[in-house]
């Protein structure tokens, strides 16, 4: 082969390396999800018969959502930060609906994201809080974050009594955000 064909196939195989990447990176760095003036639909509202339900004050208090945007390859978790005060036995903590909710938001107002911690593995991740004040501390300064946070009320059909916060879903997000939230947290 000439010097010139080795030039000419390097040069190719950057520019479709380059493609690639550049279509990879347009996929895992969000838009906003609405243009500016489009209807937002409200969902639907949920069923009573729903064990657990979301907290309806958390939804409203969000930030913004769609601006959590990880670089290209970066970590992304969702963390579960569950109350171990309220003694709940290892089926009723897998039980909860913490991570649907936090999926199911981002669905909504940030689904690159979604698509980016599905690409990298879906990590998710227990932790363990000893009282309900310091979930609601956490799930705070998760939204000041513009992190999607989520608490979950017991329905008080089981185990627990009905209005009890039971676990925070936190994410998915990157690493390194969701940590400056709960990085001091033990595992479960």
């Amino acid at each position: 082969m000439s010097s010139s064909t080795h030039i000419l196939t390097a040069v190719l195989a950057s520019l479709g390396l380059g493609y690639g990447l550049g279509v990879a990176y347009g996929r895992i760095h969000p838009t906003p999800s609405t243009a500016p003036g489009d209807q937002k639909i409200e969902p639907a509202k949920r069923p009573q018969e729903i064990e657990e339900s979301e907290d309806e004050e958390s939804e409203a208090a969000d930030g913004d959502l769609s601006v959590v945007t990880p670089g290209f390859m970066e970590p992304c978790k969702l963390v579960l930060v569950v109350r171990t005060d309220l003694g709940m036995t290892p089926g009723k903590i897998a039980a909860h609906h913490a991570t649907l909710a936090c999926y199911k938001a981002l669905t909504k107002t940030n689904p690159k994201l979604l698509q980016h911690w599905e690409r990298t593995g879906q990590a998710k991740i227990a932790l363990k809080t000893s009282s309900e004040d310091e979930l609601l501390e956490l799930e705070a300064v998760a939204k000041s974050l513009n992190l999607c946070a989520r608490s979950i009320q017991d329905a008080g059909r089981t185990q627990i009594a009905a209005g009890s916060r039971t676990v925070l879903g936190i994410g998915p997000a990157p690493v390194n955000l969701v940590n400056q939230v709960t990085g001091k947290l033990r595992l479960l």
